[in-house]
């Protein structure tokens, strides 16, 4: 496994919360720092068992605005 993506929405207070497109790996944070270093916990928790690891982890970060 080469890459494991996040799809990372902001919400209304401000906090981001990250799940992962094709696993069950979901965690959330306060802040973009905090959300980086949640991630990467989540994911060497959720591989611990694993021989095989993601070689990197990809936060893509959607953002959706309505126009009125």
């Amino acid at each position: 496994m080469s890459e494991i993506i996040f799809e990372v929405t902001q919400e209304a207070d401000g906090g981001f919360v990250a799940e992962c497109l094709t696993d069950g790996v979901f965690t959330q944070a306060d802040s973009w720092e905090e959300l980086r270093a949640n991630v990467k916990e989540a994911v060497a928790a959720f591989y611990f068992d694993q021989t095989q690891r993601p070689a990197s982890i990809r936060l893509h970060l959607v953002r959706d605005e309505v126009l009125a």
